[in-house]
């Protein structure tokens, strides 16, 4: 795992250490299970106070993206967690969101819109995007 830092963002450290993880982790980059680097580590390699990856960390935990297990380290949380779901129940509906804005400004009727998410489903019921529209 790969974090930049920028001290001209004018975001806090811990919150960009906080959001890259994050996005890590609802990405599917980083797994259910797999150990975050060491406190220390992280704060060596990002040359940052580990009280600033502890933070940042200590409110992952707070959302339920991450467990803390005393004397081991820090893991990402089992995806199906209940916490976990509602995070990527929310990026699927923001996605989907911007998905549906753009195809509104293309001028796409909801119709369209509802039989290309069909088509992405695999669902038998509708024809596939490529071909709709052909008739």
């Amino acid at each position: 795992m790969k974090l930049i830092i920028s001290s001209l963002s004018g975001q806090p450290i811990y919150r960009q250490i906080e959001d890259q993880i994050r996005s890590a982790i609802l990405t599917g980059d980083l797994k259910a299970g797999e150990g975050l680097p060491s406190l220390r580590h992280l704060s060596q390699e990002l040359r940052v106070s580990v009280l600033t990856v502890t933070r940042a960390y200590t409110e992952l935990a707070q959302e339920g993206l991450v467990e803390n297990i005393q004397g081991k380290g820090t893991f990402v949380a089992d995806s199906g967690d209940q916490v976990m779901r509602r995070h990527l129940e929310d990026r699927v509906q923001s996605l989907l969101g911007e998905a549906v804005d753009t195809a509104r400004r293309a001028g796409m009727e909801p119709d369209r819109i509802r039989g290309l998410l069909d088509g992405l489903l695999g669902d038998k019921g509708s024809a596939p995007a490529s071909e709709e529209g052909k008739e």
